[in-house]
């Protein structure tokens, strides 16, 4: 049966349909030709110009397979660079793009059997950061061209001096501390710095004394004079000193407001959306799970790109991969050892030393570090967990 005229419906039909896909088991990727039916595909694989390829195929079916692979992953990859970025992406949604296109080469003449086959080889080779979830294979793209590798070293450079900066501040204020102690010790009377207060409705008192240019007994005479230290002395009245307030209620430390601003600034720099940390220990709140984890604590033994880690039960001894989302801090007794795990003091190993229920927050003493021996109120409970094994 010869093809359909040019304008007619079955040639109209027939075009139609080879502009979509067809099924994949009915396709040829050495001929790379799409058959609509099994009959069809029947018919070319008995054709000479198939068994040519077959036989080209036999020859070096490393390379041919080898190729497909190549042809495969570069044609993904370059979707998911352009299309989708570093954004984090479903992976088969990413594939769905990559299929809608027809000249597309197909998963059934590369290497790999399946989608997730391929997703586990993409991240073992360091091109992507794959994770698995309910929703299935997640990616993320790793770039590595030199514009993002430049802007990476110079996000590096500018928070290493940013860290130097702050390693500098942090030796001042220690030894302003060790100073002030030193100064207590030996006796010797501190400056105090006071801010400048009135009394209300005290008016303002100045006491102005202007130089004499001239000499008043020649021109203004004695009654003048006599008129003139008369007025003076009740302009002495009036432009009182003011009394000095209280050092005790007013003054202020130079070295605690320095503490203060550099707390504030640690805090902008080191509070995250996201705060779990290697060997801690953490309560699972999810009930999706069931019964057997709900509310029951574990051990975070590895973080999975900051938002997600692997965790081991300590009561079953059952390990799981879970969401920060899914995870709580676990607080301890007092005089036990805890570790910062977001806020100013970020990564910090501290005592817990006060406990307050109704505000939800406790006092810490640092560890380690310039700052040891330092008391921090108000750190939230969120902020701060146990350490596993103490």
């Amino acid at each position: 049966m010869g093809r359909a005229e040019a304008g007619t419906p079955k040639y109209l039909a027939n075009k139609m349909k080879a502009k979509g896909l067809q099924k994949l088991r009915w396709y040829c990727q050495m001929c790379e030709k799409q058959c609509r039916d099994e009959n069809g595909f029947k018919c070319h694989t008995m054709s000479e110009s198939h068994q040519r390829q077959l036989l080209l195929f036999a020859d070096s079916p490393g390379k041919f397979l080898h190729n497909f692979s190549k042809e495969f992953s570069d044609g993904y990859m370059e979707l998911l660079r352009r299309r989708f970025g570093t954004k984090r992406t479903n992976a088969n949604k990413i594939y769905q793009e990559y299929i809608a296109h027809k000249e597309h080469v197909h998963m059934n003449a590369t290497r790999w059997l399946t989608l997730s086959d391929y997703v586990k080889w993409l991240g073992r080779t360091g091109q992507v950061v794959a994770d698995e979830t309910e929703k299935g294979w997640f990616v993320t793209y790793i770039d590595r061209s030199p514009e993002a590798m430049e802007r990476q070293a110079k996000a590096e450079r500018k928070e290493k001096m940013e860290k130097d900066d702050e390693e500098r501040m942090t030796e001042f204020i220690e030894k302003q501390i060790k100073k002030a102690k030193k100064d207590e010790e030996d006796g010797e009377p501190q400056e105090k710095y006071t801010e400048l207060k009135r009394e209300e409705e005290q008016p303002l008192k100045l006491d102005i004394r202007l130089e004499k240019k001239f000499q008043p007994d020649s021109i203004l005479g004695k009654s003048a004079l006599v008129t003139k230290r008369s007025s003076n002395d009740v302009d002495e009245k009036v432009f009182k000193k003011p009394k000095a307030m209280p050092a005790e209620s007013s003054s202020r430390s130079a070295l605690d407001e320095i503490i203060k601003l550099e707390e504030k600034k640690k805090e902008r720099a080191n509070r995250k959306d996201y705060w779990l940390h290697p060997n801690i220990v953490v309560k699972f709140i999810s009930s999706s799970m069931g019964d057997k984890f709900y509310k029951q604590k574990a051990v975070v033994q590895e973080v999975i790109d900051k938002y997600r880690a692997k965790i081991k039960f300590l009561d079953t001894g059952d390990k799981l991969k879970v969401d920060q989302a899914h995870l709580e801090t676990v607080i301890p007794a007092l005089d036990k050892e805890i570790l910062v795990v977001n806020g100013a003091y970020r990564g910090s190993e501290a005592l817990l030393k006060k406990l307050d229920e109704r505000k939800y927050c406790v006092s810490i003493e640092i560890l380690h570090g310039p700052l040891k021996g330092r008391i921090v109120d108000n750190v939230q409970y969120e902020d701060i967990c146990k350490i596993y094994g103490t």
